[in-house]
């Protein structure tokens, strides 16, 4: 049986949402097991009776890491937190994956230093997969922020690690793979894009070259690899866009008379599609390339709908066992 350690009290609407995630999953997974790390009274009290099974179970911990919590810092002196004996029980051989919708940093931490990377892999990158405007198979992108100095040969295992994902977990049979940078000729960028954009070439990837920023929504690539400063800057930039944009468009439709009101009733049904498209909840978490076993992180805001798609995209990681199969690769370079 496959089983999955959940910090269940990371995230603004932990652990209501993460129960809630869980109880529907586990129905659909009937070979995946749920271990819920966090207050046991807390988590007992939403957990139905009947429900407490060998496919889910309770592990109780005494302490939480905050959002402003300093990440280091919180996975060393906070031994009895939900995310670092989730993840211990990951480092054990207990537990196969972690998720966690909690401090970004601190999860980053457990799989580095308690998970542990995988041999020859020299930095772990962070990958959530984005929407894209022509296709509902969005794109992967990485480092997102795991890394605030990247090197051309980090952003080369990235690009390979995220081709593998990208094949084995959204099923693409040779991904696109494009560099982010300022320019699409291959001179473009500091010394570091130059480099790495030579070692994308001669590898045996399906690269395309590179693609600025105001091409990633257009579904040019199916992974597009970048430095995690930058990385971390765009995911952001994209998603604070997306919501004020549909904020907008709905404060508009709404508050701007009577016929702009009976015009909205008429698009109704295209608004919706618009928004299905950019719908990441269906995406799943960002994933932490390049460490022992799958550590998957999802947004803090996350409700039970987001929680709910990440656990099915944990399970399949494990079921394509993803991380044995990087092992193997890496272990040979």
């Amino acid at each position: 049986m496959r089983t999955i350690a959940i910090d269940a009290m990371g995230g603004e609407n932990a652990p209501e949402a993460i129960v809630k995630a869980v109880l529907k999953a586990k129905t659909e997974l009937p070979e995946t097991k749920f271990l819920l790390f966090g207050d046991k009274e807390q988590l007992r009290n939403l957990i139905p009776a009947n429900q407490i099974s060998d496919q889910l179970g309770v592990v109780a911990t005494t302490e939480v890491i905050a959002d402003e919590d300093e990440p280091v810092k919180a996975i060393r002196h906070k031994k009895d937190s939900s995310m670092v004996q989730a993840a211990n029980f990951v480092k054990e051989g207990k537990a196969d994956a972690l998720l966690s919708l909690g401090n970004t940093g601190a999860l980053l931490a457990c799989g580095i230093f308690i998970i542990g990377r995988i041999r020859g892999i020299t930095r772990p990158g962070l990958m959530p997969t984005l929407p894209v405007k022509n296709s509902d198979e969005g794109f992967n992108m990485v480092d997102v922020g795991a890394n605030a100095k990247s090197k051309p040969e980090y952003l080369l295992q990235w690009a390979q690690m995220a081709s593998y994902y990208a094949k084995k977990i959204r099923e693409i049979e040779n991904p696109r793979v494009m560099l982010l940078n300022n320019g699409a000729e291959s001179d473009k960028g500091d010394e570091v894009h130059q480099e790495a954009y030579k070692l994308l070439k001669d590898s045996n990837l399906n690269f395309l070259g590179n693609i600025e920023g105001n091409e990633l929504l257009l579904g040019k690539a199916d992974v597009v690899v970048t430095d995690g400063f930058t990385g971390n800057a765009v995911l952001k930039n994209i998603e604070g866009t997306s919501s004020v944009l549909l904020h907008l468009l709905k404060d508009s439709l709404l508050n701007s008379g009577m016929m702009t009101k009976l015009g909205a009733l008429l698009v109704k049904g295209s608004l919706a599609g618009l928004k299905s498209k950019f719908d990441t909840a269906k995406y799943g978490g960002a994933v932490l390339l390049g460490v022992n076993a799958p550590v998957v992180k999802t947004h803090g805001r996350s409700n039970e709908r987001p929680i709910y798609y990440t656990l099915k995209q944990v399970d399949k990681m494990i079921a394509e066992n993803l991380v044995a199969e990087f092992r193997d690769e890496f272990a040979t370079k």
